[in-house]
């Protein structure tokens, strides 16, 4: 057998002996990394543990009982009641710490854990695999890792809505900021063994903020739909699990149909969850969840937010208990108003009209009964025209001229002149003011120069009966806002309220006692029956003695059946009133009482431009009548508290007096012109 021979090694080659060496030496380095690796990440991970069960344990002792967490308000709320002690609104942040998870309707549990966290139940606070899962959406669609979706589970959303128990502002425990998300870990850890599941849940039902006010769903439910969170059925319980996305944006009181779609959304989660069936599901779906008639009327907005100015401010703005306020508020006086004001801006006002209109409506007492504060027109807001608005009520004004002349002795039949008149105004030079129609009818009566509104009549009585007394009758009767130092007076250059002028004519059909507006009448705390607090009313005192009263009365009742405001007529109601037009056409009012209610109307722009073809006699008398007509509905026929001065003895001693004093002016001109001469031109 021939011996083989043993191959050279190549040029270059590396010898075993020397590959050997290089692997066992990198072996080596690699094996001593690896140790220092491990021993250095066993003890840091060892160390982070134990750290991590430190944070933890401190939370777990700081957490107070379950029971201690439910309220998360800043301040109290308030719940406003009609006069027949029925809930029309809410302010404040809304709140019943009685909802537990165990109590709650399942329809709403489940909705909420399919919406919010489908494996609540299982996880142990966290859900890694939820906010890695949100980090990877947000960068793909172009935000921050920590911005937009968070993959936080309920018991970290319960940890935010608890501010990690600390006392911050609420801005600040509501930021995303990587500190805080690692601050959430332990916290949520902590609940999860201090509290049961469903203890956690029970924060969350009590604590999220759903919209309209509402703190918690039980709060959320009574406000939306009148019921208990223990009672709402499937459509109800989605269409709230749906407002915890963005409550203000899905809040079914401002867009119902919005409110409803988003509950789809989550009527699928709950099918594809398991928690509803297909049937249950699309029958659901073919019943979505409507307001309650309170909420869907939404009703006595304008009057709530006057009644939470009103009031003490300790016990409504800056409460911090639940406080119940009975007011004078009356639901369907409301409506008639707020129908009223439609019709007339339906049929009878260009399409696309800005023009605003507030209406009052109040007993003679004052008590008011309804407020309309404008049109939701373009995002007009809540800007409360009927109470915050200072407008000038021009021929409106002039029932406080005739009511000083008449308590200064002067009779309805008296003979009055209308004529040119002009007077001398310190600082400004001669003013002649003019009567809206330019004419000018010499002698009448006094009655007839009110129905007829004529300016010159009444700047003449007012330079007679003396301007103080005028601006003293307009303050007792309720005018609180500044009044002119000049002649204009008498044509209402000042500017007032409608609730101000309003509260005034209620004022005279009250028999000539001051008359007030109120609204509130009691106020306690939710749940009591000792009243904290009443309204401190008094009769008000005589501004116009019997007589004159009942002629005022009288001579406005006039201006309704033969006069300006003839289009506020009520067939065989009686109906007594004033119109009123600024000059230049830029306020329109007509204010006017039957024997039963005082009712208000102004119309105007907000920014004070001109109303085209508008006196206080057309819209203004429309509006008043339409909202009197829907209010009165129903309700018997009843005279005024007036004097007729035709049904009194014939004034023959008073005219024959005017006739002597006539008669005796011209002899007196006649002698003068006889002895002197005629007066130079």
């Amino acid at each position: 057998m021939a011996k083989t021979k043993s191959a050279k090694p190549r040029k270059g080659a590396v010898k075993p002996a020397q590959k050997g060496f290089l692997a066992r030496a990198f072996g080596w380095i690699f094996r001593t990394v690896f140790r220092v690796i491990w021993w250095v990440g066993i003890r840091a991970t060892l160390v982070g543990a134990i750290g991590l069960a430190l944070w933890v344990g401190y939370y777990y002792v700081a957490l107070p009982p379950m029971e201690q967490q439910l309220d998360g308000r800043a301040g109290g709320s308030v719940v406003l009641l009609d006069r027949d002690r029925e809930i029309f609104a809410w302010r404040g942040e809304q709140f019943d710490g009685s909802l537990r998870a165990g109590t709650v309707s399942p329809h709403l549990k489940n909705a909420v854990v399919a919406t919010e966290d489908k494996r609540f139940y299982s996880h142990f606070g966290i859900s890694p695999r939820g906010i890695a899962s949100a980090i990877r959406i947000n960068l793909r669609e172009g935000r921050g890792p920590l911005s937009g979706h968070g993959g936080s589970t309920l018991t970290q959303q319960v940890a935010k809505l608890l501010c990690l128990g600390e006392d911050l502002p609420e801005a600040e425990c509501r930021q995303q900021t990587i500190l805080r998300k690692i601050k959430e870990i332990p916290y949520s850890v902590a609940m999860e063994l201090k509290y049961e599941k469903d203890d956690i849940l029970s924060i969350y039902l009590n604590r999220a903020y759903l919209g309209a006010g509402a703190q918690g769903f039980e709060a959320a439910a009574q406000r939306y739909f009148g019921k208990s969170a223990r009672e709402v059925n499937v459509s109800e319980a989605a269409m709230l699990a749906g407002l915890l996305t963005a409550p203000s944006r899905y809040a079914p009181t401002r867009n119902l149909q919005r409110a409803q779609d988003r509950s789809t959304v989550v009527l699928g989660l709950m099918q594809a969850q398991g928690y509803l069936t297909r049937i249950e599901a699309e029958l659901a779906l073919a019943s979505p969840a409507t307001l309650s008639q309170a909420a869907q009327e939404r009703a006595g907005g304008y009057f709530a937010d006057w009644i939470m100015t009103d009031a003490p401010s300790f016990l409504t703005r800056d409460t911090g208990e639940d406080v119940e306020i009975l007011t004078t508020f009356d639901r369907g006086i409301q409506k008639a108003a707020e129908d009223a004001l439609t019709y007339i801006f339906e049929n009878k006002v260009r399409e696309g009209s800005k023009a605003q209109a507030a209406i009052v409506v109040m007993s003679a007492d004052g008590a008011v009964r309804a407020i309309v504060g404008g049109r939701q027109i373009n995002g007009a807001g809540q800007f409360n025209r009927a109470t915050q608005a200072l407008r000038q009520p021009g021929s409106s004004f002039k029932p406080f001229v005739y009511g000083a002349a008449l308590e200064s002795g002067m009779h309805p039949f008296d003979i009055v002149v209308d004529e040119p008149i002009t007077i001398d105004v310190p600082g400004s030079g001669p003013w002649s003011p003019q009567n809206y129609s330019r004419e000018y009818f010499g002698r009448l009566r006094l009655v007839d120069a009110m129905a007829n509104s004529l300016n010159t009549v009444a700047v003449r009585l007012t330079e007679e009966v003396g301007r103080n007394k005028v601006r003293a009758m307009a303050v007792d009767f309720g005018i609180t806002s500044p009044l002119a130092d000049g002649p204009a007076l008498a044509l209402g250059v000042s500017e007032a309220t409608l609730l101000e002028m309003t509260g005034a004519y209620a004022g005279i059909l009250n028999g000539g006692r001051q008359a007030l507006p109120y609204g509130w009448l009691d106020l306690r705390l939710r749940g009591e029956d000792q009243v904290l607090m009443s309204l401190d009313r008094t009769n008000g005192f005589r501004v116009l003695d019997e007589r004159a009263a009942g002629y005022l009365v009288y001579m406005m009742s006039q201006v309704v059946e033969v006069g300006s405001g003839a289009r506020a007529a009520l067939g065989d109601r009686p109906v007594a009133g004033k119109t009123g037009t600024t000059q230049g056409a830029r306020d329109a009012w007509f204010i006017g009482f039957t024997a039963d209610y005082v009712a208000g109307v102004w119309m105007g722009y907000d920014d004070n431009s001109k109303l085209t073809g508008v006196t206080g006699g057309g819209l203004p008398a429309e509006i008043w009548r339409e909202t009197m007509t829907r209010v009165h509905e129903g309700l018997p026929v009843r005279p005024l508290p007036l004097i007729d001065p035709n049904s009194e003895p014939p004034r023959i001693v008073s005219e024959i007096d005017s006739l002597v004093e006539d008669v005796s002016n011209n002899l007196l001109e006649s002698l003068i012109n006889s002895l002197f001469g005629p007066p130079r031109r």
